[in-house]
């Protein structure tokens, strides 16, 4: 939706961009509910904490994701002549709740700091984060467009990856700057020479990105999918080191895994639940994926 183009003279690429997300869009979204559904059942006090400190563009980015529904849907029901006002409003709603996302995990890496410094950076990780997620969309236009939408598309990803690589290295250095333990447990002996393939595998994946895309257009589509599967891995990277910089933390030197956990019962009853639901939208998703798995057609409404 960042990337959505609105001039007139781009309907049809907006129409095949939008085609191209239409079948996963439900299960995407189904991730979201899932996880703070987790997070309210299963860590009660962080949920509550963190809704405390971020309640504001919390709400900010739920308000995007209910423009970015009623849009996606609004915008094949309107005349055509309204059609690029919810075009707008896509693009609008999608741009809103990236950047609150990505203000509100700086604000959770900066552990919810109240200083100009840690606005400094919730700001500086929005902008990021937007970036990151244009990367990943970019990438997949590219494995799913052909032609001139595709070529594009290696412009918006290059731009967005470069930007997207610099926030993820600001993010990093100041997450092991502001915290002794951060910086014990990834610059440490030993743990800190085992951990180095970390970030040299997601500085290299974006060097390959890059000059996958600075040759681009290649002969027959050739390596297509490559942007998107790197995407793919650096965020899995990146979402991974996250995860053990801040263990056995849920909220960043305040409260803990064991501290926030809920009673053994509840625990017990939402892993009987998420061993249903998990396999169930993953077995959906993949579905979804490899019936739609081809380049994705001109958009048309009857």
């Amino acid at each position: 939706g960042i990337l959505l183009p609105l001039g007139p003279e781009h309907k049809k690429d907006r129409d095949t961009m939008i085609a191209s997300i239409g079948p996963f869009w439900d299960a995407n979204e189904t991730w979201l509910v899932l996880a703070v559904g987790l997070l309210l059942i299963a860590f009660p006090s962080a949920h509550s904490l963190v809704l405390k400190e971020l309640y504001l563009p919390a709400t900010i980015m739920l308000l995007g994701l209910i423009l970015r529904g009623v849009s996606f849907d609004f915008r094949a029901k309107a005349k055509s002549h309204y059609r690029h006002h919810w075009h707008s409003a896509f693009k609008m709603g999608s741009l809103i709740t990236a950047l609150a996302q990505g203000y509100m995990l700086g604000q959770y890496v900066m552990g919810f700091e109240q200083s100009w410094q840690a606005e400094g950076f919730a700001v500086l990780s929005a902008l990021g984060v937007t970036a990151a997620y244009s990367f990943i969309g970019g990438a997949w236009l590219i494995l799913k467009c052909e032609g001139e939408l595709q070529y594009r598309a290696t412009q918006w990803t290059r731009l967005a990856g470069a930007i997207a690589a610099v926030g993820i290295a600001l993010v990093s250095v100041v997450n092991v700057s502001i915290s002794p333990t951060v910086y014990q447990k990834w610059l440490g002996f030993p743990q800190g020479l085992l951990l180095i393939p970390m970030p040299i595998l997601c500085a290299g994946l974006f060097f390959v990105v890059d000059q996958y895309l600075r040759h681009a257009p290649h002969k027959e589509d050739f390596g297509c999918w490559i942007p998107f599967t790197a995407a793919i891995t650096i965020f899995f990277i990146c979402f991974q080191g996250l995860a053990y910089s801040f263990y056995p933390y849920v909220i960043p030197g305040t409260l803990t895994v064991w501290e926030a956990a809920s009673a053994t019962e509840s625990l017990r009853f939402i892993l009987v639940g998420a061993l249903i639901a998990v396999p169930a939208i993953m077995g959906y998703t993949a579905f979804s994926y490899w019936v739609f798995r081809d380049k994705t057609s001109e958009l048309k409404y009857y």
